[in-house]
């Protein structure tokens, strides 16, 4: 019995090493580039997932061009130039502030500011509302002679 599961175990552990992915570089600095470049991109086929999670086809296309770029000796502001270029801004997690990504950076703030003001405005509302609908003195009196009318009929 004993055999059977250390052999059972020896043979499913082969598929534990297969999903890891080794890249290989001529200089080991480039490893460390090469990690923060493919957790800074995303995937342009995934939802909110960056190259380094991604298992998609054309996320490992892409690591494989990030890793090829660095070999060629571009850095990293050129290697996400010439990703943007292909791919647009979407790659970026932290696209540049310019003209065409500033309502993008912009529209948080928008958003926050028109939110205030709508609470503001209608916590106003909700207060000048119960000031408005204080008792008159002899409403009491008319309640209580509509209901014994309706008692009486």
């Amino acid at each position: 019995m004993k055999i059977c599961l250390l052999l059972l175990s020896a043979a499913l552990s082969g598929f534990v090493f297969a999903t890891s992915e080794l890249v290989e570089f001529s200089d080991p600095s480039y490893r460390a580039r090469y990690q923060q470049l493919i957790t800074e991109l995303r995937c342009p086929k995934c939802q909110n997932q960056n190259l380094a999670d991604s298992n998609s086809p054309i996320s490992r296309d892409l690591r494989n061009e990030v890793q090829r770029l660095l070999e060629d000796g571009l850095s990293n502001q050129e290697i996400e130039t010439y990703l943007t270029n292909r791919y647009s801004a979407f790659i970026l997690y932290r696209p540049e502030v310019n003209k065409n990504t500033y309502l993008l950076w912009v529209s948080p703030l928008i958003i926050l500011l028109v939110g205030g003001l709508v609470v503001a405005r209608f916590s106003r509302q909700g207060v000048s509302a119960t000031k408005s609908q204080e008792i008159a003195p002899d409403s009491d009196e008319r309640l209580n002679d509509l209901l014994s009318d309706e008692e009486d009929g």
